[in-house]
């Protein structure tokens, strides 16, 4: 059987008035993701983990920020794209392992939403991913609010 690791990476400047979707969730805060889709930084990471274990290259090489057609998409749907590119190179998920990387608002409330938003996404059992969250303990742009980072693994197998 072959088994591949991925590792997922995005981070999204916050901006005041604009919705801020994470994990699929539209979260109630005073700021919220700036980027070309709907800035969803946690969905993002997850698609770089899940295209980097199956040498896919990474988000911006299928989902190009220029591409009028991926403008304010839901991360969804970029999400379910990744998982149909995974599978057509034969693998099948394993599991997901990510982390937000945020001052506020709290995330844990949200948590089962979110994994249940990326279960139905991927084809895959809540029970097969983990979200965490942290803050930065107000230092640097997450501490000031500036911005949000969300970090991702995933493990992928032969089907």
């Amino acid at each position: 059987m072959k088994i591949k690791v991925g590792f997922g990476f995005d981070v999204h400047q916050l901006k005041e008035n604009h919705p801020f979707i994470v994990g699929g969730v539209n979260l109630e805060h005073d700021r919220g993701a700036f980027g070309h889709s709907d800035a969803d930084v946690l969905l993002h990471a997850i698609c770089d983990a899940l295209l980097g274990a199956a040498n896919l290259r990474d988000i911006g090489y299928h989902f190009k920020n220029t591409d009028p057609q991926w403008k304010g998409i839901s991360s969804l749907i970029l999400l379910k794209e990744s998982v149909r590119l995974v599978q057509e190179k034969g693998f099948e998920i394993g599991n997901i392992d990510a982390m937000l990387c945020i001052e506020a608002p709290k995330i844990n409330p949200h948590i089962p939403t979110m994994q249940q938003n990326i279960a139905e996404a991927a084809g895959i059992s809540v029970e097969d991913i983990s979200i965490k969250a942290t803050t930065n303990e107000q230092m640097g742009f997450i501490g000031r609010e500036e911005g949000v980072v969300a970090y991702a693994v995933c493990l992928i197998q032969r089907s």
